[in-house]
């Protein structure tokens, strides 16, 4: 089994690499590719995940190339994690909306529209030459904006769904918080990617019991400190938003914040540094400690768990994946991408039954789609009004001064990216 890496330079990859090397009976891989333009930084990576598979006794091999085609050709599965621009264009995504009042957030708001524009032409690129190479592989998408570049890729026809770590980490946290195995919590885990809620946390399967009102009572102080909002509102929701919630929530409290204090891309730049100095010592041969400040808690086993339901019909038999809406959320067009539990197996995703979705929670989502919507025509087909009606669009955003100046400012931060600009 063959499995390609675009984006393998990342420092992301030492994790995905060690649960690649620990869950090797889930997902038996016989060649790891990493393709990467970084030719320093692949090298460099490459060598430390080699040192990985070695100390885990991982009988795989490991290749790395700058050349894609050459990377993809004969791939089983592809896997996205890309960040066009760098943590250059991440740092002006998090800071120039701040000038408006707005969030600087990567994947939402003004920021979050930019990274789309810059993201999904070299994405569907990427695609175009996957499918050229192997029609019958599939392509497994971790890079932001999940919900939008995932929507990109179905739209165009290809072979893929999109992967986001929040729902495990969720239930990794229940898990620990209740005081059993992960694999016994099921998450009603239900929205778009990075705007879900779980509206129950169900012991044993999808029909199990449902915990939550006895988490949110005996866990609930917990559960809203890691989320950074008021234990009350969690009392009044009845549910358990994802930390995104936060940016609609609070958000004149966050830019507050994010007006004082280091951009998050400023943070992981530095940490970034730190990490490659760490993968350039020799003798290390595991994901050191650092890497688990850098986000991505729980990816790897995310990634194997998916890719082995795909290629081999194993794995977990319901996973939380981005895929085609198709009647799931009947207040949302067919075509829109959902991120709720599904069936996975070799023949794509097939989403669970969905219980009936509060107002409070439908309404943002069906405001967040339509802005979805506006933002894949504009990265597909460019010009600045289709900018400016994305921005609009926004429920952080929509007011047409901000969107006009935001429209201004995303275009001549991301012109080399634009090629309509």
């Amino acid at each position: 089994m063959k499995l390609t890496v675009v984006g393998g330079g990342s420092t992301y990859t030492p994790e995905l690499v060690d649960g690649f090397a620990r869950l090797r009976d889930t997902l038996p891989i016989t060649e790891l590719v990493l393709t990467d333009p970084a030719t320093e930084r692949l090298e460099l990576i490459g060598a430390l995940s080699r040192r990985i598979f070695a100390r885990q006794g991982h009988p795989g091999t490991i290749t790395t190339t700058a050349d894609l085609d050459a990377a993809v050709d004969g791939a089983d599965a592809v896997l996205l994690q890309l960040r066009v621009g760098g943590q250059a264009a991440r740092q002006q995504d998090e800071t120039w909306p701040l000038e408006c009042g707005c969030v600087g957030q990567e994947t939402t708001g003004a920021g979050g529209l930019a990274k789309a524009l810059r993201t999904v032409p070299v994405v569907l690129d990427i695609a175009d030459r996957v499918r050229r190479a192997n029609p019958d592989a599939w392509i497994i998408d971790f890079t932001n904006p999940v919900g939008i570049v995932t929507r990109a890729l179905l739209q165009a026809g290809h072979k893929a769904l999109g992967l986001c770590n929040v729902a495990i980490g969720l239930q990794r946290k229940f898990a620990a918080l209740l005081d059993t195995d992960p694999t016994a919590v099921h998450l009603d885990h239900v929205g778009l990617n990075h705007l879900t809620w779980e509206t129950a946390v169900r012991l044993g399967g999808p029909a199990g019991e449902d915990v939550l009102p006895r988490l949110l009572s005996a866990h609930g102080d917990t559960i809203a400190a890691d989320l950074r909002l008021p234990r009350p509102l969690l009392d009044r929701l009845g549910v358990v938003p994802s930390y995104y919630l936060r940016y609609f929530y609070a958000h004149d409290e966050v830019v507050r914040e994010q007006r004082t204090k280091p951009s998050r891309a400023a943070e992981v730049a530095d940490m970034e540094r730190r990490l490659l100095a760490l993968y350039a010592d020799p003798t290390l041969a595991e994901k050191p400690a650092l890497l688990s400040q850098r986000g991505g808690a729980y990816y790897s086993e995310a990634a194997v768990d998916l890719a082995a339901a795909l290629l081999r019909g194993a794995g977990s038999p319901h996973q939380v994946v981005n895929t085609l809406n198709n009647g799931t959320l009947p207040f949302l067009p067919d075509d829109a991408v959902i991120e709720v539990p599904a069936a996975v197996g070799p023949e794509g995703a097939v989403p669970l039954p969905v219980p009936s979705v509060d107002p409070l929670f439908a309404g943002l989502m069906a405001g967040v789609t339509a802005y979805e919507d506006l933002a894949l025509e504009a990265a597909l087909h460019g010009t600045r009004n289709r900018v400016f009606r994305a921005l609009l669009a926004h429920p952080l955003i929509g007011q047409y001064e901000y969107a006009d100046r935001l429209t201004d400012e995303l275009v001549a931060h991301n012109r080399e990216h634009l090629t309509w600009a």
